[in-house]
């Protein structure tokens, strides 16, 4: 153990400067290249950015898919969650490794089979026409609900292990003594469950949302340059167009939503508590 706390800090603080250099210095350059226009430091990118309609169309794009897939996967993490604590040790262990298998698969790999499950000759198309529900294939890549799919399948695993560790830190009494009260399943879960475990929720939603908003690979397969999203926007400003200016603005935006994002369901979860 260290003699001291200043030790403590003395030894970590190779790693903070390294972290600081490497990481840390390049975002702060970049990020500041978005205040940059030809009158000098000013907000002029930012109006000039969410001036153009495409623009706006990606952002709201962008917006309303992450909060979809994150209020999906809270939604579906709470079942999955609750099924699998309820569950004997050995077959608790076994659920959370399944779940934890796709993490260990490449995105790359787990977004290409996506493909191969919704293109026009892919498992779904031919499912729909098997049933006769449809006379020919229905195009569900390059969509917004490809990019839907992918994204919740790539980051639901992170939200169902966050809410495991907080539904097993749950006191085991307070479900049967609130049942016995008289409370159906819709009241346990509004007034005893999800105030005890708003941690896990905002840190399975946090890294939701923040992962469906930076995500690359899913949007630029599964969307094409049909369905942009910011992520993707930012890569062409900086590959195509070179306009690191813009792409300091895209960057920048997408900070700002994760953090703000995080404060809110730190927020909404500390009113919950207090009603």
């Amino acid at each position: 153990m260290f003699q001291n706390r200043n030790e403590a800090l003395l030894l970590a603080l190779p790693a903070a400067v390294f972290a600081a250099v490497i990481f840390l210095v390049p975002v702060a350059i970049l990020l500041s290249e978005s205040f940059r226009s030809p009158a000098g430091w000013s907000l002029a990118p930012y109006w000039a950015f969410f001036s153009e309609p495409l623009n706006q169309t990606v952002f709201w794009r962008t917006l309303k898919l992450g909060l979809q897939v994150t209020a999906v996967s809270a939604v579906i993490g709470y079942a999955a969650a609750f099924a699998i604590v309820s569950l004997p040790a050995g077959s608790k262990g076994r659920m959370i490794g399944l779940v934890m298998l796709p993490l260990m698969i490449s995105p790359v790999a787990r977004t290409y089979a996506w493909i191969v499950i919704l293109g026009r000759t892919g498992i779904v198309n031919q499912a729909l026409h098997g049933l006769g529900l449809t006379d020919a294939p229905i195009r569900i890549l390059f969509s917004e609900t490809a990019i839907f799919i992918g994204l919740l399948q790539l980051f639901l695993p992170l939200m169902i292990i966050s809410l495991i560790s907080a539904l097993e830190n749950l006191p085991r009494d307070v479900v049967p003594a609130a049942r016995v009260l008289g409370a159906n399943w819709l009241q346990i879960f509004w007034k005893v469950v999800l105030p005890l475990t708003r941690e896990g929720l905002v840190i399975g939603g946090t890294l939701v949302f923040t992962g469906s908003l930076t995500a690359y690979i899913t949007p630029a397969i599964l969307g094409g340059s049909k369905v942009l999203m910011l992520e993707t926007l930012l890569y062409q400003r900086v590959t195509v167009a070179n306009d690191f200016v813009s792409a300091g603005v895209i960057a920048l935006i997408l900070v700002v939503m994760s953090f703000a994002t995080n404060l809110l369901l730190k927020r909404i979860a500390t009113v919950r508590t207090r009603t």
